[in-house]
């Protein structure tokens, strides 16, 4: 099955139930698609942003929060390799591990602990820290275009393929709108 919705900047290709294809043309269409999927998140997921050096995967995850309600400043945790940002009863810890470099970080850090059922945990540059991550529920990777940004999206637990069904039925609903 192919479909294909444009809302906005964000023109989205359905290639099949648990993958998708986005073209962002812009920043502000790469903060909306965030916003967007963070209205089907909830605690317990593994998200991974993958993409060369500003392919836009910290104004992904801006976007993110932005939707679940955060308004301060969001930091990219390249140096600190992990923000927190607590929004209401939810713990949200957005990882950076473009400067990891030794596994034994990993464990002495105690990243482990945060990986847990009451929080999400979003992790810009995963394949640094390949074979210690948990498997992610839903991954981004984007990609450099003419047009802006193509970014595949894509389900691998089940409770990810309930989130890109919701964001999916979302999308199809607001382009059912005039």
């Amino acid at each position: 099955m192919h479909s294909s919705h444009n809302t906005g900047s964000v023109t989205t290709h359905h290639l099949n139930r648990h993958q998708f294809k986005c073209t962002l043309a812009d920043e502000a269409a790469t903060l909306a698609l965030g916003a967007e999927i963070a209205s089907t998140l909830h605690p317990g997921l593994v998200i991974f942003l993958s993409g060369d050096l500003g392919a836009g995967k910290t104004t992904l995850a801006r976007g993110i929060l932005r939707g679940l309600g955060y308004q301060a400043k969001v930091k990219s945790p390249t140096y600190n390799l992990i923000e927190l940002y607590k929004i209401s009863r939810l713990y949200f810890y957005h990882f950076d591990f473009y400067r990891f470099s030794d596994p034994i970080e990993w464990e002495e850090a105690g990243f482990r602990e945060y990986f847990n059922a009451d929080s999400i945990c979003l992790v810009e540059w995963p394949e640094k820290a390949d074979g210690l991550l948990p498997t992610p529920d839903l991954k981004f990777v984007f990609h450099m275009a003419e047009a802006g940004r193509d970014v595949d999206i894509q389900a691998d637990t089940e409770a990810g393929k309930l989130c890109l069904k919701q964001w999916q039925a979302l999308r199809n609903k607001g382009s059912q709108n005039p």
